[in-house]
């Protein structure tokens, strides 16, 4: 599958796929404090915020909502 960055912020990075309909979405670890001051990672926090977006779309999909 051949996947093309789109976009990366603070939190996460959004990827292209050959599904027009797929974008993927890849979480960080990283954490900022005072406007960026602070940095640190903290192990399984992309997972956890995965958890938390797909916990909200799944449903939305439930109330019909895409």
């Amino acid at each position: 599958m051949s996947e093309t960055l789109l976009y990366e912020g603070k939190a996460k990075k959004l990827f292209s796929t050959d599904d027009a309909e797929i974008v993927r979405v890849s979480y960080k670890n990283d954490t900022t404090a005072f406007n960026g001051e602070k940095f640190e990672k903290l192990e399984c926090k992309g997972q956890l915020n995965n958890e938390i977006t797909s916990f909200f779309f799944n449903y939305l999909a439930e109330q019909g909502i895409e």
